[in-house]
């Protein structure tokens, strides 16, 4: 049972290291994900079963954050709340050209990786771009010209 206490703390402690780290850190897989599929490779060997190398302690502890990943999958999907909570929430970056610096200072982005991001886009300044948003993946979305008419994705 120690060692299910244990995998449950890391589990826990990474989730919360890998939320403080900013979205954008990791591209694709979110930050979280990076780490946890990282980790569950190391995770048997050290700090949660301590000196036990047997094969149940092993997939015990695997077994573990498997499931405690499942379950906040689960919870996102069943509770879109806790989603937001886990997840994030999409931030604006750039509303009509004008860049937010809060924002960009509050999700630890800066003012050249911006830069970067709308060129790879194909932007060439800030006052093409109606809407820049970051989403909850890391990725930031950039809209430029008139909002077309259609339905709307999100809240």
């Amino acid at each position: 049972m120690e060692i299910v206490i244990r995998a449950a703390a890391a589990f826990i402690i990474l989730w919360l290291v890998t939320r403080a780290s900013g979205r954008t850190t990791l591209g694709e897989l979110s930050s979280f994900e990076l780490v946890l599929f990282v980790v569950l490779g190391d995770l048997v060997q050290q700090g949660i079963t301590m000196e036990d190398r047997s094969l149940t302690g092993s997939l015990l502890a695997v077994f573990t954050m498997l499931v405690l990943a499942a379950g906040l999958n689960y919870a996102n999907m069943r509770w879109p709340k806790v989603g937001k909570l886990m997840q994030g929430r999409p931030i604006v970056l750039i509303r009509d050209g004008v860049v937010d610096r809060k924002a960009l200072y509050r999700e630890r982005i800066g003012l050249d990786e911006l830069s970067m991001l709308a060129r790879q886009s194909g932007i060439e300044n800030y006052s093409s771009v109606r809407l820049a948003i970051l989403e909850a993946s890391g990725k930031v979305s950039f809209f430029t010209g008139e909002a077309k008419a259609g339905p709307q994705v999100g809240p």
